[in-house]
């Protein structure tokens, strides 16, 4: 097994023990099993309203557009992926450099019925995202969480797709506050 993935396990291990501390001193009225079971409920909430397809078909071509499936893109369902637009140019390769823009809503806020603006650089021409595919060794991908990437496992590039993100498969900060997004995602191999 390679250094990198022992120690992304080791940051991954050190980042549950950490969170389920921070939950514990900041919101003494609600464990983190109550924070994961409001997480479920509200991603739950969002796929009901949605078509959802458990497995990766076969030979890997996705329905696309707007009324899609949400295909389960992970055995223990931490993300879900609608794909908008699929690429021509060829699959990401290890370690290239992917430039993404996104908008995300909180499913929280959503799923209680709050109002919210998407956050995000989609339109902010100025903020380029990027990351390393699949090397989890840099911080500057790790950063993101495993579920930005993905989708690029499947389609190839550009592409765009709606995403649905647990907080396991999130950032940091998304994993430590137990908050799911629903994103829209361009990848892109330039940052315009």
């Amino acid at each position: 097994m390679k250094i990198g993935r022992i120690f992304a396990i080791l940051c991954s291990v050190v980042a549950l023990a950490m969170c389920s501390v921070v939950m514990t001193s900041c919101d003494e009225q609600k464990s983190y099993a109550e924070l994961l079971d409001e997480e479920n409920a509200a991603v739950d909430k969002f796929l009901k309203t949605q078509t959802v397809v458990k497995t990766i078909p076969a030979d890997t071509v996705f329905e696309v557009g707007p009324d899609a499936p949400y295909y389960q893109l992970d055995e223990d369902g931490y993300v879900y992926m609608q794909v908008l637009m699929t690429g021509d140019e060829g699959k990401a390769k290890y370690n290239e450099l992917i430039f993404f823009r996104y908008s995300r809503i909180n499913l929280l806020t959503w799923a209680s019925g709050g109002d919210q603006e998407p956050t995000g650089n989609d339109n902010d021409l100025s903020a380029a995202y990027s990351f390393n595919f699949s090397n989890t060794e840099l911080d500057s991908s790790s950063q993101y969480g495993t579920g930005v990437q993905m989708p690029l496992n499947y389609l190839q590039m550009p592409c765009k797709v709606n995403l649905v993100v647990k907080s396991k498969a999130g950032s940091l900060n998304d994993l430590t506050s137990v908050t799911p997004y629903l994103y829209t995602i361009r990848y892109l191999s330039s940052k315009i």
